[in-house]
């Protein structure tokens, strides 16, 4: 797990860098990274490297803390009545990122090459 992406889920919580349990938000992230890259794509074998690309890294860092701050937010399991919840931040920034993932999948494939950084 990436310290900076600690640092900056805290800071986009406005937590106290040690008020809060890092355990909890390390799980989120992690959930929240396995979700992202579920939604775009794994970044193994053809496509390693992906998600460290200059065009890709922040987009998709932006999309894991947004992701991770909801499920902390958000972390009651019950509730009363329906909801209807848009994640416009992490949906958006996804949709993009799958673009560039395909696009990026196209180019590796026709090139034979493995990964560029």
């Amino acid at each position: 797990m990436d310290d900076s992406l600690l640092s900056d889920l805290k800071l986009s919580l406005r937590l106290d860098p040690d008020e809060e349990d890092d355990m909890i938000l390390n799980r989120n992230l992690i959930a929240a990274e396995s979700y992202v890259k579920g939604a775009i794509g794994n970044d193994d074998g053809l496509m390693e490297g992906f998600y460290e690309l200059d065009s890709v890294k922040q987009s998709y860092e932006i999309a894991v803390i947004a992701l991770a701050s909801s499920y902390y937010t958000f972390r009651s399991s019950g509730m009363t009545g329906r909801i209807n919840t848009v994640d416009m931040t992490g949906n958006s920034i996804i949709a993009q990122l799958r673009g560039k993932y395909l696009k990026e999948k196209e180019r590796r494939e026709a090139d034979g090459s493995e990964h560029q950084s």
